[in-house]
């Protein structure tokens, strides 16, 4: 049997193989993985809620029979149901809520065989790119303690920068896979809207802002759980349709040559900084030498109408969800009940109207044909995937006179990712730079909506040129 750190390392698809082959039972693999949480979460509190004795039940089987059987997860304690563990959206106000019901995304996980070893911290309510909620505490970033994760995914990615697990679940709003995973130096894959189910709790979430996946060391990885995952549940308003074949087949799949756009400004058109205009010119380097056309060239549209819009949007998010936890507590809402930055939000969206909302999705989907009509001409759009490098935590803290002050500070930290939230169109952050200070600055690729196809083949391309897998944080050890 391969070593314990060896093995902490290894991605899913390699682990699944062990244990089908036997070379470790899967029960065996479930206590490395509890052991090793238990050495390194103390560092990063990327873990809130330990699973072990699920876990262990799940583990002495029988286990399922899906591609993953035996092999140790994640999930992000946001949205994601599962039966009889607490489920917190990162606020005092659900601490004690046991789910009655796993998600139709949890089902689909366990079908596949992933066992669940414990839930990650978030953001309160999933709302600020940084991972500090004052339920749990700040998550701290395995490459830096002192820096972000990013958010909201951020415990799902710093587990799996550290070797917790090789993949863990997330959810994206507004970048958050791709932001933890830039922040951490791991692979996010955000999907097409409607391709992964919200059921049964949910339809769409924000108007169709919100997807859910996974983070992971490898691509293939991400396109087998994908595989694992989408499709319709009864009841989904809508979903993105079936793609040609299995994206597991996509992986090691030759691209052609790409006409790729890029982008060596912010959307308001203001110059990176030097760590991430590095980041961008390496890539766009990279993907030259790899036989791609890279054109400079970026699509048209308002980012501040895009910036009011999603505020509306947010905000009102924010509002729905506060109501929901008081439907379910019983209790009223008010100001001391929530973080000011939350409560500010969900201020902000109580002095908005319904014409208010219907004006901004009105505008969004103006923009989303915008941004189709720039991918008539584009195979894909390259950014980074973040305006900055993971910043130190307290970065975002709101004083109590000001309690919006770090929701605007969001727009410098991640201006790339949200469009694609807009859209639905799907993007990804591939770990393929480092700065000199140590720190992983992602690079973020757009596709056209419904190709994650494009996407897992360029990554694929992408992990082979420039492999990340034998990079170690400091804190994995």
């Amino acid at each position: 049997m391969k070593g314990y750190e060896e093995l902490s390392f290894l991605d899913a698809t390699d682990l699944a193989k062990l244990i089908k082959k036997k070379d470790i039972q899967a029960s065996e693999l479930i206590e490395i993985t509890i052991e090793r949480i238990e050495k390194i979460n103390p560092q990063l509190n990327a873990v809130v809620t330990p699973m072990y004795d699920e876990a262990r039940k799940a583990s002495r089987g029988p286990l399922a029979e899906g591609p993953f059987a035996g092999v140790p997860f994640l999930i992000k304690d946001l949205l994601a149901s599962y039966k009889g563990v607490r489920i917190t959206f990162g606020t005092k106000n659900l601490q004690h809520v046991i789910a009655d019901h796993d998600s139709e995304l949890v089902s689909r996980y366990k079908k596949a065989g992933l066992i669940a070893v414990g839930k990650t911290n978030t953001p309160e309510l999933g709302l600020l790119p940084t991972t500090e909620p004052h339920l749990f505490g700040p998550c701290r970033n395995p490459w830096n303690p002192s820096r972000t994760t990013g958010g909201s995914s951020g415990g799902s990615a710093a587990a799996v920068a550290s070797g917790m697990v090789p993949v863990a679940h997330g959810n994206d709003g507004g970048g958050s896979i791709r932001i933890p995973a830039s922040c951490c130096g791991v692979f996010g894959l955000k999907p097409t809207r409607g391709r992964n189910s919200l059921g049964p709790d949910f339809g769409d979430v924000m108007s169709g802002l919100v997807a859910e996946h996974v983070l992971t060391r490898s691509v293939r990885d991400s396109a087998a759980i994908l595989d694992a995952t989408m499709g319709y549940a009864p009841g989904d308003p809508y979903y993105a349709l079936q793609p040609m074949g299995p994206y597991k087949k996509e992986v090691g799949k030759k691209t052609g040559r790409l006409r790729i756009a890029y982008m060596s400004l912010s959307p308001t058109g203001e110059a990176l900084p030097a760590d991430c205009a590095k980041a961008l010119a390496d890539a766009v380097a990279l993907c030259g030498d790899l036989g791609h056309d890279l054109i400079e060239e970026s699509p048209e549209y308002d980012a501040k109408s895009l910036a009011k819009a999603f505020n509306v949007i947010w905000a009102a998010g924010c509002a729905a969800t506060i109501a929901e936890i008081a439907s379910v507590t019983g209790i009223k809402p008010a100001a001391g009940q929530y973080e000011p930055i939350t409560w500010a939000l969900y201020e902000m969206a109580m002095k908005n109207t319904g014409a208010d909302y219907l004006l901004a999705i009105q505008s969004m989907q103006k923009i989303s044909r915008q941004i189709a009509r720039f991918f008539s001409d584009y195979d894909i759009y390259l950014t980074p995937t973040l305006g900055e490098a993971p910043v130190v935590l307290g970065t975002f803290d709101s004083p109590a006179e000001d309690p919006l002050k770090g929701w605007r500070r969001t727009g410098r930290f991640a201006p790339f990712t949200p469009i694609c939230n807009a859209t639905g169109q799907p993007a990804m952050s591939v770990p393929l730079y480092w700065s000199d200070e140590g720190l992983p600055i992602g690079t973020h690729f757009m596709g056209r909506f419904g190709a994650e196809a494009t996407l897992f083949r360029l990554a694929t391309q992408l992990e082979e040129a420039r492999p990340w897998k034998h990079r170690r944080p400091p804190v994995s050890a």
